[in-house]
């Protein structure tokens, strides 16, 4: 029509005006050549790249497990176990009277000046405004409360007013019903922390192990389709690059496995001992600390089972046996050698004695004998005191036994993947650059 403007032909965008030209290029061989070479090159890059991402997220993971999550655990362990024996050495000073022991009252003192230690490392680690930090703060405001009750029950103790006894249990009830819980909550948290970082450290690195895998394919797929078209049987760039990557997937699969069956054997032999056993020795000294406690109450706490009245302290002693028993049961199965069963059997024989001393010693206090069943109780010779000594010396040694395998098991596999990621790296850059010379070996050809 007269004066209307013919249509300008439209532009084609870069990427059609690629692909156009990469179209153009494919239909020579130097043009093959060159999309081959690059593709090599990618995906040999890339299998390095993801092999060096996902090893070294699992590397820090390890070492974390190593010495992050699982010394906060037994940090939490021992903030729980310090602050129920302090509680118990508080009941056996009180028993005492005015002849407490300065070794009571150091093992007091000592496990106080612990809880507060632990109590501070778990702080400092703690995310801010998460649960841990406000169950950290709810400890360190209990225990100056928890400090002031026990002051007093000695002080009245001392002067003889029998009212000290009110004191030390109203402690104890602070300490069973609101402390314990407290620190119980956050040795949780941390072996979920514990838990999260095994569960990082040792999945299979699937995507890297699939990329090398991928690459090494591309190069035998390349190398036969050289072989084929020159009769050459060897592209020297091409079998330079397949020996980085058959070393560097080599490397990645057996660091790996090498890595987990460490990892898993820190765990297996390790963790779960670890486990057991802390709650095995924080049942020992709650027994020790009912039973003591039993003796200061003199029938003035009861509770009713079944109808039956029966005194609190005497009936949580023997709950707290039975956990105990079966901790030492569960402790025996796991340790897979004598010197790790040893401590434990050591454990229950003291434990055994332990309980026919009580049931001697509940016997002469239902029937009236207070000084005969404190005697047996706390005194000198063949008290149930010893019984618990020996226990608890047993359980220290076998979880000292258990935390040294934990720490060789989980070195071990930590050790596995050290240099991995860079030297997946390194390997991954080598290969592609040596793909790229084999194919520019055979490019120069048509020059």
């Amino acid at each position: 029509m007269a004066g209307v403007p013919p249509v300008p032909p439209s532009r084609r965008t870069a990427f059609a005006e690629g692909a156009e030209r990469l179209r153009a290029a494919a239909t020579t061989e130097p043009g093959r050549l060159r999309i081959i070479g690059a593709v090599l090159a990618l995906l040999v890059v890339a299998f390095g790249a993801v092999t060096a991402w996902q090893t070294s997220a699992r590397s820090a993971a390890a070492d974390d497990v190593l010495h992050r999550s699982q010394p906060l655990s037994a940090g939490a362990a021992g903030i729980y176990r310090s602050l129920a024996d302090a509680n118990t050495a508080a009941s056996t000073g009180y028993l005492a009277g005015g002849q407490e022991t300065p070794d009571s009252r150091d093992r007091y003192e000592k496990d106080i000046s612990t809880a507060a230690a632990g109590l501070v490392t778990a702080a400092a680690n703690a995310e801010p405004g998460s649960a841990p930090e406000a169950t950290i703060a709810r400890l360190n405001r209990l225990l100056p409360e928890y400090k002031g009750l026990i002051e007093r029950a000695r002080t009245y103790n001392r002067q003889g007013y029998p009212v000290g006894g009110a004191y030390l249990r109203y402690a104890n009830e602070k300490m069973q019903k609101q402390m314990l819980p407290a620190a119980e909550d956050l040795y949780s948290t941390e072996n979920r922390r514990l838990t999260g970082d095994y569960g990082d450290a040792t999945p299979y690195p699937w995507a890297a192990i699939a990329l090398g895998v991928l690459a090494l394919a591309a190069l035998g797929r390349a190398q036969h389709r050289m072989y084929r078209r020159t009769n050459r049987v060897l592209n020297h760039g091409l079998v330079a690059a397949s020996a980085a990557t058959a070393v560097a997937l080599l490397w990645l699969v057996v660091g790996h496995a090498i890595a987990r069956s460490g990892l898993d054997g820190s765990y297996e032999h390790g963790i779960r001992s670890l486990n057991v056993l802390h709650d095995a020795r924080i049942a020992s000294l709650k027994a020790r600390g009912n039973e003591n406690l039993s003796l200061v109450s003199r029938g003035a706490e009861t509770v009713t089972v079944g109808g039956t009245s029966y005194d609190a302290y005497y009936h949580d002693f023997d709950k707290d046996m039975a956990v105990l028993g079966k901790g030492l049961t569960e402790a025996a199965r796991l340790a897979d050698d004598r010197a790790g069963t040893a401590p434990v059997k050591a454990a229950e024989t003291d434990m055994a004695v332990w309980k026919r001393r009580h049931a001697a010693a509940r016997a002469e206090d239902e029937n009236g004998n207070y000084q005969q069943a404190l005697d047996k109780v706390i005194g000198a010779k063949g008290a149930t005191g010893e019984c618990f000594d020996g226990v608890d010396r047993s359980l220290v040694r076998a979880i000292g036994r258990e935390q040294a395998r934990f720490r060789q098991a989980a070195g071990d596999g930590r050790d596995a993947m050290t240099g991995l990621p860079a030297g997946a790296a390194v390997l991954a850059v080598l290969g592609a650059a040596a793909a790229v010379a084999g194919i520019g070996r055979r490019l120069s050809e048509y020059r």
